[in-house]
């Protein structure tokens, strides 16, 4: 088998139904900048989409990307995860920013993080993992 040509992992795209509340809350919760926006259509099907990043970051952002004339998407499609210094400031900006606590911050006896997990305002589960200083 010949080997595949190289390849780079973009971005995580986000299917949600209310684009402009869920954009707030990525960029509340977790300091996203928006970075730019799309109207386009796949396969003749309107969508929406907002490119969520970070100033001063290389690397894949974050796409929430609703279909305009569907109704909202089933949760559990796919797991985000983000890493932080501090995952009590983290969780406080979650509440703050409309978003819920699934599990509490805890000690994790398998990797030597601590870990807890949210919900965006849609019920989107988000893995918080907190990196040793």
């Amino acid at each position: 088998m010949a080997p595949s040509p190289a390849t780079t992992f973009a971005s995580t795209k986000l299917i949600v139904h209310d684009l402009e509340k869920m954009a707030a809350f990525y960029s509340e919760a977790y300091g996203f900048d928006q970075t730019g926006r799309v109207q386009a259509e796949i396969a003749g099907e309107p969508i929406d989409e907002i490119f969520l990043g970070k100033s001063g970051e290389s690397g894949g952002g974050l796409i929430l990307m609703k279909y305009v004339d569907r109704p909202a998407a089933e949760n559990g499609e796919v797991l985000l995860v983000f890493t932080t210094h501090d995952i009590d400031a983290l969780f406080d900006r979650v509440r703050a920013a409309g978003g819920a606590i699934y599990v509490e911050p805890f000690q994790s006896d398998v990797v030597p993080y601590k870990a807890g997990f949210t919900t965006d305002p849609e019920g989107h589960l988000i893995e918080n993992v907190e990196l040793p200083s």
